[in-house]
């Protein structure tokens, strides 16, 4: 699991609650249940009015995945591919078969049997293209819904603003509780922006990161096992794969074809796909 969104929103709420602590601002004062209610109700309404029902439950269920989704690094997928293409190299392109069974991702296994059972390399490379956009279609989903809730957050929060004052110029009478009542108005439109930019946008954000990842992943995987069907040498192979990764990202996996390096990449593959899937 990579924590990278936990530890964002943690510490963007942690630098929050530390400006409340030194401003000495009341946080009872904060957690107003009317622009809460508003806040959070108005905008899941609107962005569930701007998709389908089917989409917003999705999107929802694609929080866990926000949190918990693998990354995997590039060099153990290419390292798994080089290891793929010297057992074809030797014992041929039948024995993809056998390894195909041994692996837990969809992706990977259905690429290898198609091979195995002799699948043309043009039509094998759209079938696999086809397969890695629908898979990709639910994160991206959730991720233009989550951005959009972010939007409509701030806006939102504006309205509630606004209609507290409406109730603030009703009692001009009341000097002595002027100050409270406009203060208490503003509280939705915190809420609007906090919501937006400490939870819709990173989680809208975060899933389309992850789904960039799995289209780098399935697109090393793509390009390789075509590569293994038409005979590349595996060396190379693995060269051309590093060559579509960003330098940076080919830390992590042990930069060594094998078995060890082909299992531990599989198991990892086929954990990102549940996730997917999920």
């Amino acid at each position: 699991m990579d924590p990278a969104t936990i530890i964002g929103i943690v510490l963007a709420l942690g630098a929050l609650f530390g400006m409340i602590q030194l401003e000495g601002v009341s946080i009872a004062g904060l957690l107003l249940p009317a622009p809460i209610i508003l806040v959070f109700g108005a905008t899941i309404g609107v962005g569930i009015a701007g998709t389908t029902i089917k989409d917003a439950i999705l999107s929802f269920k694609k929080i866990t995945r926000a949190f918990t989704g693998k990354v995997v690094p590039p060099q153990s997928v290419i390292d798994g591919v080089v290891s793929l293409a010297e057992k074809a190299r030797s014992e041929g392109l039948l024995s993809l078969e056998q390894e195909a069974e041994k692996l837990d991702d969809p992706f990977m296994k259905g690429a290898l049997q198609n091979i195995a059972d002799g699948t043309d390399g043009e039509e094998l490379r759209i079938l696999l293209e086809d397969e890695m956009e629908s898979r990709l279609a639910a994160d991206r989903t959730a991720s233009k819904f989550f951005m959009s809730l972010g939007g409509y957050a701030p806006t939102v929060g504006i309205v509630g603003t606004v209609v507290s004052l409406t109730h603030v110029l009703e009692n001009l009478a009341e000097p002595d509780e002027l100050g409270h009542m406009i203060a208490a108005a503003f509280v939705a439109t915190l809420w609007g922006l906090l919501t937006a930019n400490f939870l819709w946008l990173p989680l809208g954000a975060r899933l389309k990161k992850l789904a960039d990842l799995d289209e780098l992943r399935m697109t090393l995987l793509m390009e390789g096992v075509l590569a293994v069907q038409a005979g590349s040498q595996p060396r190379l192979l693995g060269e051309r794969l590093k060559a579509m990764v960003p330098t940076h990202a080919l830390e992590g996996g042990d930069g060594k074809s094998g078995k060890g390096g082909k299992a531990k990449a599989g198991a990892k593959k086929g954990s990102d796909d549940q996730g997917l899937a999920a």
